[in-house]
């Protein structure tokens, strides 16, 4: 029997702190399912087919995992899947908090289904993608904090929220 893990996120956008965790459990799973959460609530940065290129581009190299988008509630989507694992990354002790209410009540909806926390790298314990995005928006140097392939999608998307605050 395949051992299918779901990675979710927004991704918005992906880092190298998001690869680091991808590539380690594309190592301890058979399969690996990146899935970009859709919340119709957020505005992100980048479109829904600005992440999955992204992310494809970034895990092109693993070829036990794929990127897909999905809608509702993730222990749905790990159901229909038939995914028995729940991937998730932990930077700090916050992280952890977060995570552990999340995995309690995913386990509380489909028992079967487990949470597997991977401690990301030290080198990538400061990132998230709302730093990312922050330090990007401000004209910052993301270099060190995103693959290099994802940089032009970001930029992209930053002209674009210019243009935008130009024409509004």
């Amino acid at each position: 029997m395949r051992k299918l893990a779901i990675y979710p996120g927004t991704f918005d956008p992906p880092t190298f702190g998001h690869l680091d965790i991808a590539e380690r459990a594309a190592g301890l799973f058979d399969e690996v399912i990146i899935a970009i959460g859709v919340n119709s609530s957020k505005t992100p940065l980048l479109s829904v087919h600005e992440r999955t290129e992204a992310l494809v581009a970034m895990v092109r190299h693993l070829p036990n995992v794929r990127v897909e988008a999905f809608h509702g509630l993730l222990i749905d989507y790990t159901m229909r899947k038939g995914a028995k694992s729940i991937v998730r990354g932990l930077r700090a002790v916050a992280d952890f908090e977060y995570e552990f209410q999340i995995a309690m009540v995913n386990r509380r909806l489909q028992p079967q289904v487990e949470s597997v926390f991977l401690m990301t790298k030290w080198d990538y314990s400061y990132l998230s993608s709302s730093i990312v995005k922050e330090v990007a928006l401000l004209g910052g140097d993301i270099t060190e904090m995103v693959p290099e392939l994802v940089l032009p999608y970001i930029e992209s998307a930053i002209h674009r929220a210019q243009m935008g605050r130009a024409l509004g």
